[in-house]
């Protein structure tokens, strides 16, 4: 069962971070809708606030690619759910794209337990095994919290005990501390939310109006091209 400690050092970082969003005036940067019509509220990122140097980025992709795909996301999140289904077959078909994935753990506190043992999988095991957990995880059905996560982890033959110790430690507190703290700055107060071609997008648009913008990245390095 989760110990104690970790549910307290969740507590801990899910206290509310104050919030530095303040240069976002235009959400409709780009006129660009979802797969369903609707519009998609999307922003300029400002080139100081920078993902990529976040600690703790799990990241699925070639170095090389050419278009690079930031996700915030909380495991609590059925559109999140979706997304990493989609997301992984864009992946799969398309070797170009390089995506990022950014815990932004605001819907329980069930959610930012689940996102220390993710850290904790990635710090011990790396990246390759931390995303087929993140992508597992996902595939659980239920509410995800601490226990939920160790489960998994266990069922992916990974030492729980070992997991659990190290999403008990401070270093896991703070990169989950700061990788909220930046989805917090960049107003990404809904998950999904995505950063593609320097404009952030917040919620799941569809795969077509993802792979849409995906294109427009290649063409003209933005998510849409006037």
């Amino acid at each position: 069962m989760l110990n104690r400690r970790l549910a307290l050092c969740a507590l801990t970082a899910f206290m509310p971070l104050r919030s530095n969003f303040s240069w976002a005036t235009d959400f409709e940067r780009f006129k660009l809708t979802g797969d369903d019509g609707q519009s998609i509220q999307n922003f300029r990122i400002p080139s100081e606030l920078d993902p990529a140097i976040t600690p703790g980025l799990i990241w699925k992709g070639r170095k090389e690619a050419d278009v690079i795909l930031y996700e915030f996301f909380d495991y609590n999140c059925s559109f999140c759910r979706q997304a990493a289904k989609e997301l992984d077959k864009i992946l799969s078909t398309d070797p170009d794209v390089r995506l990022g994935l950014i815990n932004n753990p605001i819907l329980s506190l069930g959610s930012m337990q689940a996102a220390k043992v993710q850290q904790a999988v990635l710090k011990l095991y790396g990246p390759s095994t931390a995303y087929h957990f993140h992508s597992a995880l996902f595939n659980q059905r239920g509410q995800k919290d601490g226990v939920a996560a160790l489960d998994a982890a266990s069922l992916a033959g990974l030492n729980r005990d070992r997991v659990e110790e190290t999403a008990d430690s401070a270093i896991i507190s703070d990169v989950i501390s700061r990788q909220a703290k930046l989805a917090e700055n960049l107003g990404m107060s809904m998950t999904p939310s995505f950063i593609l071609a320097g404009s952030g997008a917040l919620g799941w648009m569809g795969k077509n109006s993802l792979k849409e913008m995906i294109i427009s990245a290649r063409k003209c390095d933005q998510v849409f091209c006037r």
